[in-house]
């Protein structure tokens, strides 16, 4: 060949495999964005006590509110708050309407899939309850029966597994969850038991109880895959914030009791 022609080629054979390594190089990554914007767009439920939710003048709070407003002090930055509900966590984050969520989010393997998940900064024990009068002890005895989840919630593979026969009522949201366990629309809910907590207080006369644990799910702050530094600073924030106790504080204001414990992945 042409020394000069495979010359010509060499060069622009380079300058071809060259650009997808000068483009990834160019492209900032998103805890420098978030510096530079100076805020930080977290994903939150606000209809979901007493993780999310707003006072009479439609201000947020909550314990995962609390958190968002630590991360983003600590982070230097401002907070803003996008309201999301259960089956809109993870799309706004596809779709770039969040740089982070911090919606009670449960870890888990499928979600892993799409998702990067921090540490565990906190953890939610999920039940299955009915009526005291209401015989249910696990999983057989739920079969015939109809039982009421969020759409799009951790426990709804558990259930689908282990309910064998049950008919699986899906809500799109867990205020219109605890509406329907509330009015006894729905007889037999799966939920947390914080949720649950709601439910009893807003209508004791339907006595309703845990009838057995489904699964305690460490929940954590999710992110678009492909960010490692924005992954490490939130894995070294959880861990420090753990440590000192100020996790801790916010769970205890506004649940009445300490942290769960941290379970081990399964």
């Amino acid at each position: 060949m042409n020394p000069r022609l495979l010359k010509t080629i060499l060069k622009y054979t380079l300058a071809l495999t060259s650009v997808p390594l000068v483009m990834s190089m160019a492209r900032a990554d998103l805890l420098d964005d978030i510096r530079k914007a100076g805020k930080i767009r977290v994903a939150i439920e606000l209809s979901l006590p007493p993780y999310g939710m707003m006072t009479d003048a439609l201000e947020p709070y909550g314990s995962d509110v609390d958190t968002a407003r630590l991360l983003a002090q600590d982070l230097g930055v401002k907070l803003e708050i996008v309201p999301a509900t259960g089956p809109t966590r993870i799309p706004f984050l596809q779709t770039n309407k969040a740089d982070v969520v911090i919606a009670t989010l449960s870890i888990s393997p499928e979600r892993a899939k799409v998702i990067d998940f921090s540490l565990p900064y906190s953890a939610v024990q999920i039940v299955v309850a009915a009526p005291k009068s209401m015989s249910i002890k696990d999983y057989g005895d739920l079969k015939g029966k109809s039982i009421a989840i969020t759409r799009g919630n951790v426990q709804e593979g558990e259930l689908m597994k282990k309910a064998v026969g049950a008919q699986i009522v899906r809500f799109d949201d867990d205020a219109t969850l605890v509406t329907a366990g509330v009015s006894g629309q729905a007889p037999i809910v799966s939920t947390a038991t914080t949720l649950l907590r709601t439910i009893q207080t807003k209508n004791p006369a339907r006595d309703m109880e845990t009838k057995f644990v489904v699964k305690n799910f460490n929940l954590g702050i999710g992110m678009r895959k492909g960010e490692p530094a924005l992954l490490a600073w939130l894995n070294d924030w959880v861990e420090k914030n753990r440590a000192d106790g100020k996790l801790n504080d916010i769970f205890r204001k506004y649940h009445g009791a300490d942290l769960p414990a941290i379970s081990s992945p399964s």
